[in-house]
């Protein structure tokens, strides 16, 4: 049996991508040694594949900031205000990611949100009515050609047309049918460049097919493959798709002339039962996703050759292949010392993930499967389970009443106490929470962990920290202060390195967006809290101003969803499980003196099902639920903040206004507030601040762009529920920048009390 990879992790075993950016991005590296590194990154993981068997390697997976920003650049999709700066191809691409603030011109960033229902963030395409699409761009063909140049064979990959005209915001009168005829056209170039290129399979991956889809959307990606593949000869396309099933149009998929049809086994729920009551062509080849491409458990053999035992018998012509791009799970196992073989021999990262597709594909074909040793060892490993049980934690869950799930008395009442008792002005300024991470953040953790300074000097050095950002944010104005959780690592590490149950990486990052790495801990068992996590910090803060300054934690579903979670237990026994342990600290700062507690959802819409049908049976029904059990213990005096960002809300927000928070920060910037239509559309209650300015660009916002904002946003939210703050945390961001940015936000909302 053949095997394939949809993606591979482009950032490097090192993070070699992340590094080698951050410097071009400050001057300290020329264009020509980033295309160097990028290219020699390229060559090793082509190498990688091809040394592990693999016989369908994908090119055309890297890219140095996004890939669906790559296939919008490719087709011309790039707006007017990018254009009109006048930059190389390079600096435009990057102007579109990051925005761009020089020489007196000054262009915000394209808008950012999450890639379907991964902690993965896509750059959002913009097409405006007068867009010219056309090829744009040869990278395409040209990391065809390198690999080919390498000896590797590879079939290049595409985000397929429906899923990017699916994903792309319309900024005039123009819809997604008025761009099917030049759209097409540009696909069926890319085919004819790489058929002439000696390419034999061709991957245009569709990732938007696995969500609910009408008749209008079934005709619509019809219409638009007809026109793609009218004239594709005699190279081979295969149509991939991951993250769920395809259940709406599974039918149309197997009658188009597509030679292979990628389908997810793992989370697509009816991927097998629509084979099993459909069937599958013969003379189309099935590209089965049976090795998970988004957790890093092993894959558990006799389960996965069962399946494709099945599909054998049936005649179906399979290759083996990853559920979805291993972008999402970190490099490789090599390199964790510091965890112990009783855990490791459980996970397998990306390179790991290689052997598991070559070893199950050579198994298949084996009449003595049980002997090899492969299978024994696999099979051993599933037999002799894991000791992750806690019986405390259990029967702890077993006592929570329906009454453990409501906060009294009800929010309109709590917030006419709160403003009495925290006497804010209009319009409060504060922060998400963190401030820049330093690189003397950075050491003085560092060290400390390596041992080479004390706790009390480690302490004493953040102490400094906190004193100076505390004064800092007092000569600044604003209303509401943060710590600046300078002793945080990570929003979601942090807090598992003081839950049980949790295990940590040392090497295991996994791209979040651009330059930004994320190293997602594991739940390896039952949480719970085994001592205080913030207390100590949060009081010490406190302990330095008269105003109010936030308790920060991070919320059980975002520290669920951005952590490797179990598959031996349901997701909502794990969520509840850290609900509860997050609830022991609200209550600890709450009896500490904290006033305000901001409890971070930033994840929340991430796990959404991609399938309208199933939200509320399979996610909020016990996600609301969950956040309400955090903080349904706290007195009414008491203000609960949560906050979000870099998702689609518009459609969820009865349910976010159901979590019963006091005062909910968005993210709003990049995406030009477009959330306010629907808080106004549903009544929104619950006090928010849309994000006035964009944290993820080194940009800063003048006064009046922040004051233009604010008064946009006073159009749909009512004056006493509208707070002031940026979309998103700080740590990303340098101190010079952050200041001004801070100041000029300050003095736009002092403006604002002015004309009030």
């Amino acid at each position: 049996m053949l095997t394939s990879v949809i993606g591979f992790p482009r950032i490097g075993a090192f993070r070699e991508l992340k590094f080698a950016l951050e410097k071009y991005f400050k001057g300290e590296m020329e264009e020509k040694e980033l295309e160097a590194i990028a290219k020699d990154l390229r060559s090793q993981h082509f190498s990688y594949q091809k040394e592990a068997g693999i016989d369908f390697i994908s090119s055309n997976d890297f890219s140095y900031y996004d890939c669906l920003l790559d296939t919008a650049v490719m087709c011309g999709i790039v707006p007017a205000r990018y254009r009109e700066l006048s930059l190389s191809d390079k600096a435009t691409y990057f102007a579109m990611a990051r925005g761009y603030q020089k020489e007196g011109r000054d262009v915000k960033a394209l808008a950012m949100k999450k890639w379907f229902n991964t902690n993965y963030h896509y750059i959002v395409p913009e097409l405006e009515d007068d867009t010219k699409i056309s090829l744009s761009s040869e990278k395409v063909f040209d990391e065809y050609q390198e690999a080919k140049d390498l000896g590797v064979g590879t079939k290049p990959t595409v985000i397929g047309a429906y899923t990017l005209l699916s994903l792309c915001r319309y900024t005039g009168t123009k819809k997604r049918e008025d761009y099917l005829e030049n759209l097409s056209g540009v696909y069926r170039r890319i085919i004819a460049g790489l058929r002439e290129r000696g390419a034999e399979w061709i991957q245009f991956e569709e990732p938007a097919l696995v969500r609910n889809l009408d008749e209008t959307d079934k005709r619509f990606f019809t219409s638009l493959y007809e026109k793609i593949l009218a004239d594709k000869k005699d190279v081979k396309i295969l149509l991939q798709t991951y993250f769920g099933d395809v259940r709406d149009i599974y039918d149309e998929l197997i009658s188009m002339p597509f030679d292979g049809i990628g389908l997810d086994f793992i989370e697509g729920k009816k991927t097998l039962e629509l084979i099993k009551k459909n069937g599958f062509p013969k003379e189309k080849t099935l590209f089965a996703g049976l090795v998970n491409g988004k957790n890093i458990w092993k894959n558990d053999y006799t389960k996965t050759l069962n399946v494709l035992d099945h599909l054998k018998t049936q005649g179906i012509n399979t290759v083996l292949s990853t559920s979805c791009s291993l972008l999402h799970v970190p490099f490789t196992l090599d390199g964790e010392d510091k965890l112990l073989p009783e855990y490791k021999k459980h996970f397998a990262f990306a390179l790991e993930k290689l052997v598991e597709l070559k070893e199950l594909a050579d198994l298949v074909e084996d009449e003595n499967r049980e002997n090899a040793d492969a299978y024994r060892k696999n099979l051993q490993l599933f037999r002799e389970g894991r000791d992750c049980e806690d019986a405390e934690v259990k029967e702890r869950i077993s006592k929570i009443k329906e009454s453990d799930y409501v906060r009294l008395p009800e929010r309109k009442v709590r917030q006419q106490i709160q403003k009495d008792y925290l006497k804010l002005p209009k319009y409060p300024t504060t922060t998400i929470g963190s401030f820049p991470q330093t690189a003397d953040v950075k050491k003085n953790r560092s060290s400390y962990r390596k041992g080479e300074i004390s706790l009390d000097s480690y302490k004493e050095f953040n102490r400094e920290k906190i004193k100076r950002a505390i004064e800092w944010q007092e000569g600044v104005g604003l209303d509401v202060l943060v710590h600046g959780e300078y002793e945080r690592n990570d929003m979601v590490e942090y807090f598992g390195e003081s839950l049980s149950g949790y295990l940590f990486t040392e090497k295991a990052w996994v791209q979040s967006y651009g330059t930004r790495c994320v190293k997602p801990p594991i739940i390896w068992g039952d949480v719970s809290r085994k001592k205080p996590i913030t207390v100590e910090w949060s009081v010490y803060a406190q302990s330095l101003t008269k105003l109010p300054v936030k308790g920060m934690l991070t919320g059980p579903v975002t520290i669920l969803n951005w952590s490797f979670p179990r598959e031996d237990i349901s997701i909502k026994e794990s969520m509840t499980q850290i609900a509860l342990a997050i609830r022991d600290e609200v209550l600890d700062l709450e009896a500490n003196g904290i006033k305000i507690i901001q409890i971070d959802e930033a994840a929340l819409r991430e796990k959404l099902p991609l399938r309208k049908s199933d939200w509320n049976s399979e996610y909020l029904d016990f996600v609301i639920p969950a956040f309400r059990l955090v903080h349904s213990g706290v007195k009414k005096e008491t203000q609960i903040h949560t906050h979000m960002c870099y998702s689609e809300f518009t459609d969820i927000i009865p349910a976010i206004d159901n979590m019963d928070a006091d005062v909910i920060t968005f993210e709003a910037s990049r995406s030009d507030l477009l959330i306010l239509d629907a808080l106004k559309k549903y009544n929104f209650e619950t006090e928010t601040g849309p994000g006035v300015y964009d944290i993820h660009s080194p940009r800063i916002p003048s006064t009046q762009e922040i004051l233009g904002a604010l008064k946009k946003m006073l159009e749909k939210v009512p004056a006493e529920k509208l707070w002031v703050n940026p979309d998103c945390g700080l740590k990303t961001r340098g101190e010079e920048e952050t200041r001004h940015s801070l100041v000029n936000m300050v003095e736009a909302a002092r403006l604002l009390r002015k004309e009030a």
